[in-house]
């Protein structure tokens, strides 16, 4: 296999990438080697090295621990609960909350043989039990996998003393209602508030 094509097959393997849009960013990176390929090729190996998993939060970082829990300005009593690094970047990108976070790493799922001990349940209880924690937010997606982990973690905490919530799921902003799916539609009513 030729240097080109273990690349294009490596691109492929990026999410959103297929076998022709791997082909056509092998060629840019190609033509543009000096300005791009080549720092990309050294920013991909120093990520590499030095990016882990926060030994606090799981999230990744170049440092231990990351900087969103070194942060003292971040609020320690509140932990927001995601599935994966990209959720939690995705709230970080919103700059609404400024507490913490706990990356499960996954979801529970029976079909592929996931339960709480292949997620960091037991160390978000552990975290939970710690004085200053008041508040845990489950902030699971709203998949039958997300729902019942929410659903696990909240029989987890109860009778610990934390408040236990949830996002709210509804009409997102911006949205108009004939282009949302039942499910979403059905969550908005049942979430109602007063105007």
């Amino acid at each position: 296999m030729s240097g080109i094509d273990r690349l294009i097959e490596l691109l492929a393997k990026l999410p959103g990438l297929g076998p022709r849009s791997a082909r056509r960013a092998a060629l840019y990176l190609i033509k543009r080697r000096e300005s791009l390929a080549e720092p990309l090729a050294r920013a991909l190996a120093a990520a590499a090295e030095n990016i882990g998993a926060c030994s606090t939060c799981g999230n990744l970082d170049s440092r231990d621990p990351c900087a969103l829990c070194a942060d003292p300005r971040r609020d320690a009593s509140i932990i927001c609960v995601v599935e994966d690094v990209a959720d939690l970047w995705a709230l970080e990108r919103a700059a609404s909350f400024r507490g913490r976070y706990h990356v499960l790493g996954g979801t529970l799922s029976a079909l592929d043989g996931v339960g709480p001990e292949d997620l960091a349940i037991p160390a978000l209880i552990e975290r939970a039990g710690e004085k200053q924690v008041r508040e845990v937010i489950l902030a699971t997606s709203a998949t039958v996998d997300g729902q019942t982990t929410a659903h696990y973690i909240a029989d987890r905490l109860a009778g610990s003393g934390v408040v236990v919530s949830g996002l709210a799921q509804g009409v997102p902003v911006g949205g108009e209602l004939d282009y949302l799916d039942d499910g979403t539609l059905s969550a908005a009513l049942k979430a109602r508030r007063p105007v």
